[in-house]
């Protein structure tokens, strides 16, 4: 089985590498941005020493130098609050296209003494199209004590399947007057595997009545109610199904196999060979990975067949995680020759298989 590996993973050239050391190294340890209030407090310094120099007006000297004061403590201050914050990224287990995930930022203050006030933590990805990177979430607090850390959490979608690139965080402050907003970047490189899109389908779907996709499609095994005999526990097997009597007689992990599963399989089909349009293809994607998590949450073995690859029925979370890992970075086989197949369709054997 080949799995299609993100193009950008290993395309770096030495050259590449040698042009990213040169920007961080290039890269200036703050930036200073004045805010609104800053930039009329810079025309009040201005107007003040205007003022001073031309009238020689003791008073207006000492205002003067109250105001220049001001701005270098401003300076120390907001430099105490960065100085020693780091910042960790909590991604989620699971993340589908365009469905809303929870990513965590954990701030930390590493700091002896000195606590971290105001800070806003951006956290950036590279755009795409365009150079330069874009923020895809933006978290707040008020205050970090010394030597502790503190978690927040934004709302992140991808609009793709496939793996999504973090390139790190704009740490930021305002602290202690909001004349002006003092930044650092970190860098945080990380990657995120994204999943199709999946929708809960119901049971009429799964047994081949309600397919839109399917054309050629079995009726699914049924799963009866009695119970067949009793078997070691293997691999995939749900925590439901522990028969703890009869595992406490033999001393090893036993279930219950009922009757209607023993030995049941289904594979999902899906059309990756000719040139389909980038819609439909997303779509039959889509289908596929929703028909594998219903059917493995239903506790059933599940394997996933290609054009080109085939992954054996299994069941479990391992056996889900693999299925859509392979549709989240899968891609249409160009080269390949399109069978007269339908775009998903499923086998289903049982016991007389």
């Amino acid at each position: 089985m080949d799995h299609r590996r993100d193009p950008r993973a290993g395309s770096g050239s030495a050259l590449t590498r040698f042009a990213a050391a040169l920007r961080r190294w290039l890269r200036p340890p703050r930036t200073l941005r004045p805010t609104r209030a800053g930039w009329l407090f810079f025309g009040l310094t201005f107007g003040v020493g205007f003022a001073a120099l031309n009238t020689g007006n003791n008073l207006l000297y000492l205002v003067l130098s109250f105001m220049l004061a001001f701005l270098i403590l401003s300076g120390l201050l907001s430099e105490s609050a960065l100085r020693g914050v780091r910042v960790k990224r909590l991604l989620p287990r699971e993340a589908q296209a365009g469905v809303t995930a929870r990513v965590v930022l954990e701030i930390e203050n590493h700091a002896r003494r000195a606590p971290a006030f105001a800070i806003a933590v951006e956290d950036l990805t590279r755009g795409r199209g365009v150079r330069g990177v874009r923020a895809t979430g933006r978290v707040f607090a008020l205050r970090v004590a010394a030597g502790d850390r503190e978690r927040r959490s934004y709302a992140f979608a991808a609009d793709r399947r496939g793996w999504f690139a973090f390139q790190g965080f704009r740490v930021s402050t305002r602290f202690p007057f909001g004349l002006f907003s003092k930044s650092l970047y970190l860098d945080a490189p990380d990657r995120l595997l994204v999943y199709p899109r999946m929708e809960r389908l119901r049971a009429p779907e799964l047994d081949g009545t309600a397919d839109p996709h399917d054309a050629d499609t079995r009726t699914r095994p049924t799963r009866g109610a009695q119970v067949s005999g009793l078997r070691e526990f293997a691999a995939g097997d749900s925590l439901r199904r522990i028969h703890w009597r009869a595992t406490a007689r033999r001393g090893a992990l036993v279930v219950r196999e009922p009757e209607g599963d023993a030995g049941a399989e289904i594979e999902v089909r899906l059309r990756t060979a000719g040139e389909p349009e980038a819609a439909i293809f997303e779509r039959d994607v889509a289908w596929a990975a929703s028909e594998i998590a219903t059917l493995i949450d239903a506790e059933l073995r599940v394997g996933l067949v290609t054009d080109a690859d085939r992954i054996a029925p299994r069941g479990g979370p391992r056996q889900r995680a693999r299925l859509l890992a392979f549709l989240a970075l899968v891609q249409p086989d160009r080269a390949g020759r399109p069978e007269p197949a339908a775009r998903a369709r499923r086998r289903s054997a049982g016991r007389d298989r």
